[in-house]
């Protein structure tokens, strides 16, 4: 697989939250990126905050941005706040450390894009990440 397409991401988001539902977790907004960053699909459930489109964008579009999963970039924060904080302003605000971020990888390690999920706790949006992209055939990089 060269290319992630709509109908693998649209999958990719459909199990994903078929998997919240069955956790019973709090509403949820999924986006899934392109390796360029651009939304291939977003999807809002009913009652999710106003900033969790946001917030999903930001945390798959950072895990491209640093070439590594969520979890990663949430522990490196962690250990170099300086660093994150110069992140976030050349970034122009766009990059989330945080848990609920993946890289979307095929079998054989390419990049195909990236999964951001926002609306539970950070475990909980990392797990349903996951669960979509490994459900679609995919690999997913949590970090």
């Amino acid at each position: 697989m060269s290319a992630l397409t709509l109908a693998k991401a649209s999958e990719i988001v459909d199990a994903a939250l078929g998997h919240a539902l069955e956790l019973g977790l709090r509403p949820l907004t999924i986006t899934v990126l392109d390796p360029g960053g651009h939304p291939l699909v977003v999807k809002r459930q009913e009652n999710a905050g106003i900033l969790r489109p946001q917030i999903a964008h930001a945390k798959a579009w950072g895990c491209l941005g640093t070439g590594q999963g969520g979890a990663a970039g949430a522990r490196h924060a962690t250990r170099d706040p300086a660093f994150f904080a110069a992140l976030a302003a050349i970034s122009d605000g766009r990059v989330a450390s945080s848990k609920g971020g993946a890289l979307i990888r095929s079998e054989d390690g390419e990049l195909l894009g990236s999964i951001g999920v926002s609306g539970d706790r950070p475990d909980n949006d990392e797990a349903v990440a996951v669960f979509g992209v490994e459900k679609s055939g995919l690999v997913a990089d949590a970090g």
